[in-house]
C-alpha cells in the first residue's frame, strides 16, 4: 500500500481516536462494572450476568422502558407530519426561505439544559406563559396532573426538534428534479396526488433518517424532562434514563447502574436495526 492510500487513514485517526476514547472506553468500564458487585469503589466481586438478572427482572425497568417508549411513540406522531408540512410550506428558493430556515435552526442550537429550565419557567403554575394561555381558554393548568405533563413535555420536544424534521425535509424536497413537477401538471395532478406520488416517496430516505434520529434521541431523552418535572407527579415521567441515573449515581449501585446502561444500549440498538431493516429494503424501488 503506498503512502498516498495511507493518507485518508491519517486523516481519519483522529476522529477514530476521539470515539475509542469518548466511547468504546467507558463503555468497557460499564460493561466490567455489569459483571461485578463493588465495595467502596475500589474492591470488585465477580458475580456473573446477577445484576442483569435483576435489571430484567424488575417491574420499575419495564415500566419506565414503557413510558420511554410511549414517548418516542408520541414524539415521532406529532414531529413527522408537522415537520414534513411545515416543509412543503415553506417557500422553495430566495430570501425569505433563507430567513425561515434561520429561524427554525434556532431551537436545535439550544443546549438541552437551556431548553429544559426555559420550560420549567414557561410551565411554572400562575405565573408561566402555559398557565396563562390556559387560563384564558378556561382550562386547568395543573402540573399534577400527568396528562398536563406528559403535554407539556411533548410540546417541549416539539418545539426544540421539529425543526430538524423540518430541514431534512426541506433539503430532500428541493432535490427532486423540476420535471417531476413538470409531467405532474401536464397530467392535470391535484396537489394531494403529487405529494402522494412524487414528493413523498422522494422523501422516504430523508424521513428514514429523521425518525431514526428522533427515535433514538427522543428515547434517551433526560435533561428536559427532568428539570420540567423531576420525573413526576409520582413516576408517570420517569424514564428509562431517569431510572438508570437514579440507580448508578444516587443510590451508587454501579453494578446494577452498569448492567443497566448495557441492556438500555443493547434496546436503542435493536430498535434502530429493526426499524432501519424494515425501511431499506425498499431503497431500490425509490430510484
Amino acid at each position: 500500500m503506498t503512502s498516498r492510500a495511507l493518507v485518508p487513514f491519517g486523516l481519519l485517526f483522529p476522529a477514530l481516536l476521539v470515539m475509542v476514547l469518548s466511547g468504546v472506553i467507558p463503555a468497557a468500564f460499564v460493561a466490567f462494572y455489569s459483571v461485578h458487585d463493588t465495595f467502596s469503589g475500589n474492591s470488585f466481586v465477580w458475580v456473573g450476568a446477577e445484576w442483569y438478572v435483576s435489571v430484567l427482572s424488575s417491574r420499575e425497568f419495564w415500566w419506565a422502558f414503557a413510558r420511554s417508549l410511549g414517548f418516542s411513540a408520541l414524539v415521532l406522531a406529532v414531529e413527522v407530519p408537522l415537520g414534513i408540512y411545515i416543509a412543503l410550506r415553506l417557500p422553495p428558493a430566495g430570501p425569505l426561505a433563507a430567513i425561515y430556515i434561520v429561524l427554525l435552526a434556532i431551537p436545535l442550537l439550544a443546549p438541552a439544559i437551556v431548553v429544559g429550565y426555559l420550560w420549567k419557567v414557561l410551565s411554572t403554575p400562575g405565573i408561566g406563559l402555559l398557565s396563562g394561555l390556559a387560563g384564558i381558554f378556561g382550562l386547568s393548568y395543573d402540573m399534577n396532573n400527568p396528562v398536563v405533563v406528559w403535554a407539556t413535555l411533548l410540546l417541549m420536544d416539539a418545539w426544540h426538534w421539529t425543526s430538524l424534521v423540518v430541514l431534512l425535509c426541506y433539503a430532500g424536497l428541493r432535490a427532486i428534479p423540476d420535471a417531476y413537477y413538470q409531467a405532474a401538471r401536464i397530467d392535470g395532478a391535484s396537489p394531494w396526488a403529487v405529494f402522494r406520488h412524487i414528493q413523498l416517496p422522494k422523501l422516504r430516505l430523508v424521513l428514514l433518517i429523521a425518525i431514526l434520529l428522533r427515535l433514538m434521541d427522543s428515547f434517551m431523552i433526560y435533561a428536559e424532562a427532568y428539570v420540567v418535572t423531576r420525573g413526576g407527579p409520582g413516576v408517570s415521567t420517569t424514564f428509562l434514563s431517569h431510572e438508570l441515573i437514579q440507580t448508578a449515581t444516587i443510590q451508587f449501585d454501579l453494578g446494577e447502574g452498569g448492567a443497566m446502561a448495557i441492556i438500555y444500549l443493547g434496546i436503542v440498538l435493536a430498535v434502530s436495526w429493526t426499524f432501519f431493516t424494515l425501511i431499506v429494503p425498499r431503497r431500490r424501488g425509490l430510484a
